[in-house]
């Protein structure tokens, strides 16, 4: 039996946070708002993205952590989405839809270099699919 590989790791980009940051930087002065922004700025630092040869997983959570994985081979199909804010700073977004139950739409929001990560997703789905025997069956 082969053994799981990490193909890639990662988290989002503090960007995602930006206007949030610009606005809690004009109403410093009330003292709350820096308290929200250390709240986003850990919510995000906690996230993180791996894929390996046979599962998706995402960790998140600051003072609770939670563990969810997505078996490749339920994948059905993955889309990146580049905004413009996103653009300028180099990211995009990974939709990734399963059949999964309780993840039928996963995000992967603001990663870098994110045309080789949904390649790297790509390979591994199809590599995980011929190695289970599993199709996908499209009923409409």
């Amino acid at each position: 039996m082969q053994n799981e590989e990490v193909v890639w790791a990662g988290s989002p980009s503090q960007v995602v946070n930006l206007p949030v940051f610009v606005v809690c930087v004009l109403l410093c002065w009330l003292v709350v708002p820096i308290f929200v922004a250390l709240w986003k700025w850990l919510v995000v630092k906690n996230i993180r993205y791996e894929l390996t040869t046979e599962r998706l997983k995402l960790r998140q959570g600051v003072l609770n952590r939670i563990l969810d994985e997505i078996e490749l081979y339920r994948v059905r199909d993955y889309r990146l989405e580049q905004p413009f804010f996103l653009r300028i700073f180099s990211l995009g977004n990974i939709m990734v839809r399963t059949t999964d139950t309780t993840h039928p739409l996963l995000v992967l929001r603001a990663v870098r270099d994110g045309e080789n990560v949904l390649e790297a997703l790509r390979r591994n789905v199809e590599e995980c699919r011929a190695k289970k025997n599993v199709r996908a069956l499209d009923l409409e």
